[in-house]
C-alpha cells in the first residue's frame, strides 16, 4: 500500500507551464498499462447526483466523482495536482491568447465512436449557450465569443473563439491573455462529448458515454438513490488505467451507515468520515487504512441576496454580525478534534497564493461584542423581520453537516440573541435544487472542493454575476472586473495579488461566510490497498486493488 501523502501543489506558472510543453503521443506512466487486481470490483460511498450525468450540467461532488471516471479530458492531474496530457498531445501558445491544441490520434469513446476536435469544441458551444441553461456555462467565460452567446436570450450557439481545423486540431482564441488558461482543462465542464449527447442531452445524462478509464455497466447501471456500478473502458489507454474490475458507488442516506459498513468490511472505501466518528476513526481502523491530510477545500454558509433581511446595507452588517458570533476555533477543535482549520479567507491554504492577513479578515474572528454592535447598527439601518427567522439548510444525507450546524446556531443564539434553527434536506440533491433555483428561503452549508489549484476556481465559479454555483446571488460588477485583470496578469505573483484584492470585497460583504479548510479524513475496508487520496480530497479510484 502506498502511504497517504499531504499534497503539495505547484504553483499555477509552474502547472501551465507543464499543461504546455507536455507532449508526446503514448502515456509515460509506468504503472499505466499494468492489469491490477482486475477481479475486485471496489465499493465506494457516493451520493445521488444533483443532475443527469452532462460534464457542462454538473456542478456537485456526488454527480462529480462519477464523470471523472466516466471521461478524460485534454488534461489530467496526478495526486499532487501536477497536470498531465491525456486527450492532448499538445497544447501550444505563443502570446498566452491564441491556443492550438492537437489531440493524440486513435482515442475513442466507449462506444468506438472517435473523439475529434469537434468532440470538444461541439460541447464547449453546448456549455456556453445560453438556450442550454447549464450550470457550468461561466467555466467558458474566457473564450472569446462567450459573451454573445451566453446572453440572456441569445440565439447565438457558438463561441467565435473555437474554430475546428482537422479532426485533431483545433484553436482557441481568449478575449484577452491568460496563461493559466490550460491548467482549467481537465475540469469536467471541458470534457468532450459524442454528437449523440448533444442531439439527446436528457436520454444522454441517463446513461453517459464517454473516454475515461470506465464506464457504464450496461442498461440500469444507475439505481437511482441506491447505486451507480462502473466497469473499466476497455478502449481507454491513458494514465488513469482501471486497476481493478471497477467502481460501484453505493449511494448511503447517511455517512453513519456507511462507517459502520466500513468498519465490517462491507465498503472499500469511504470519502469523508462522519463528524461523530471523527475522534475514534484512527484508532478503529489505524494508521494503515485511513488518512487526514489537508486538501484543496473549504466549508461555508451561504447567505442569499433576495432574502429581506441579508441585503443592502443592513444585511451587509448582519452578515459580519454573524460570522463574528461564529466560535470556529472551538468547533474545530471540539466537534472536530482539531481535524479542521479555522477559515481566514475564501480560498485553500495549499493552494499558491494564498495570504492569511487579507484585510478584512477580522470579519471571520470570533468577536461577540462587535457582533453585538453591527447587528445594532443594522436595526437602525432596517428593522430585522423576525416573522422571517434565520435558518440554516443541509443536507442530512451526508457529511454529518447537523452537529456542526448545531453548534453554530448555538453561537448565534448566545451571542446575538436572534432565532435560529437548522433546516435538514433529506438529499444533498434536494438541497442543491432549491439552491441552483434561486428558492431558498434561508442561508445554506456550502463549500468547494476544487476544480483544478487556483485561488480563481474559489472565486470566480461561485461569486461572480450568474455562475453556477453562486448560491448567494452575489453581483458586484467590481469584483468581476477584479478576477478578469488577475487572469490577465503577466506573472503568477501579480495575478495572485488582483486575486486577493478581489477577495477583500468579499471579506466585506460576505456573500457567503467562511467556516474552516477541509481536511481529507477518510478510510478504507482490509479489502484493498493502494490506496490514495488525491491534491482535491478525492481517492484515486483507479488505483485500488484488492488483497
Amino acid at each position: 500500500m502506498r502511504s497517504p501523502r499531504t499534497p503539495k501543489l505547484l504553483s499555477v506558472a509552474a502547472v501551465a507551464l507543464l499543461a504546455l510543453t507536455a507532449c508526446g503521443g503514448g502515456d509515460n506512466s509506468a504503472d499505466a498499462g499494468a492489469e491490477g487486481d482486475t477481479g475486485r470490483v471496489i465499493i465506494a460511498d457516493g451520493s445521488e447526483p444533483a443532475q443527469p450525468l452532462i460534464p457542462t450540467n454538473t456542478n456537485e461532488v456526488g454527480g462529480g466523482a462519477v464523470l471523472d471516471l466516466l471521461f478524460a479530458g485534454l488534461i489530467s492531474y496526478d495526486a499532487d495536482g501536477t497536470p498531465q496530457n491525456e486527450m492532448a498531445d499538445s497544447i501550444d501558445t505563443e502570446d498566452a491568447q491564441n491556443y492550438t491544441i492537437k489531440l493524440k490520434e486513435g482515442k475513442t469513446f466507449s462506444n468506438g465512436d472517435p473523439v475529434t476536435a469537434s468532440s470538444f469544441v461541439d460541447a464547449w458551444n453546448f456549455g456556453a449557450a445560453a438556450k442550454n441553461a447549464q450550470l457550468g456555462n461561466t467555466f467558458f467565460e474566457s473564450i472569446e465569443g462567450y459573451e454573445e452567446a451566453s446572453a440572456e436570450g441569445s440565439t447565438v450557439e457558438t463561441m467565435s473563439g473555437l474554430k475546428v481545423v482537422d479532426d485533431t486540431t483545433f484553436t482557441v482564441t481568449l478575449s484577452q491573455p491568460e496563461s493559466d488558461w490550460p491548467l482549467r482543462l481537465g475540469y469536467s465542464a471541458f470534457y468532450p462529448m459524442t454528437a449523440a449527447a448533444l442531439a439527446d442531452p436528457a436520454t444522454y445524462g441517463e446513461n453517459p458515454v464517454g473516454n475515461g478509464p470506465y464506464k457504464f455497466a450496461g442498461e440500469g447501471a444507475w439505481q437511482h438513490n441506491q447505486q451507480i456500478e462502473l466497469v473499466p473502458n476497455e478502449s481507454y489507454d491513458g494514465p488513469q488505467k482501471a486497476q481493478n474490475a471497477g467502481v460501484t458507488f453505493k449511494i448511503y442516506q447517511n455517512d453513519t451507515t456507511a462507517y459502520q459498513d466500513l468498519i465490517s468490511d462491507n465498503l472499500d472505501i469511504l470519502k469523508t468520515i462522519p463528524t461523530s466518528d471523527v475522534k475514534n476513526f484512527k484508532n478503529d481502523l489505524g494508521e494503515e487504512r485511513s488518512i487526514e491530510s489537508p486538501y484543496a477545500g473549504n466549508q461555508t454558509i451561504a447567505i442569499p441576496y433576495y432574502l429581506e433581511n441579508w441585503s443592502g446595507e443592513a444585511g451587509k452588517l448582519r452578515r459580519q454580525a454573524l460570522s463574528m458570533s461564529i466560535d470556529r476555533e472551538e468547533i474545530t477543535r471540539v466537534i472536530f478534534s482539531n481535524g479542521r482549520t479555522p477559515a481566514q479567507d475564501f480560498t485553500a491554504p495549499v493552494l499558491e497564493g494564498f495570504d492569511e492577513d487579507l484585510p478584512g479578515s477580522e470579519n471571520l474572528e470570533f468577536n461577540p461584542d462587535e457582533a453585538k454592535k453591527l447587528w445594532a447598527e443594522a436595526e437602525e439601518i432596517s428593522p430585522y423581520n423576525e416573522a422571517e427567522p434565520l435558518t440554516i439548510a443541509y443536507n442530512a444525507d451526508k457529511g454529518d453537516h447537523k452537529t456542526w450546524v448545531e453548534a453554530v446556531i448555538n453561537g448565534l443564539k448566545n451571542n446575538l440573541g436572534i432565532e435560529a434553527t437548522g433546516k435538514p434536506y433529506a438529499t444533498f440533491k434536494e438541497a442543491r435544487t432549491e439552491a441552483t433555483g434561486g428558492a431558498l428561503t434561508g442561508a445554506i452549508r456550502s463549500g468547494w472542493q476544487a476544480d483544478y489549484p487556483s485561488l480563481y476556481n474559489f472565486l470566480g465559479p461561485i461569486y461572480t454575476e450568474g455562475a453556477g454555483s453562486n448560491d448567494a446571488r452575489y453581483d458586484n460588477p467590481e469584483f468581476d472586473e477584479l478576477l478578469s485583470t488577475g487572469l490577465a496578469a503577466s506573472s503568477v505573483e501579480e495575478g495572485s495579488e488582483i486575486m486577493n484584492q478581489a477577495q477583500e470585497m468579499l471579506l466585506e460583504d460576505l456573500p457567503a461566510i467562511p467556516l474552516w479548510y477541509q481536511v481529507a479524513q477518510g478510510g478504507w475496508s482490509t479489502n484493498v490497498t493502494n490506496v490514495e487520496f488525491g491534491w482535491n480530497g478525492v481517492p484515486l479510484y483507479h488505483a485500488i486493488t484488492g488483497k
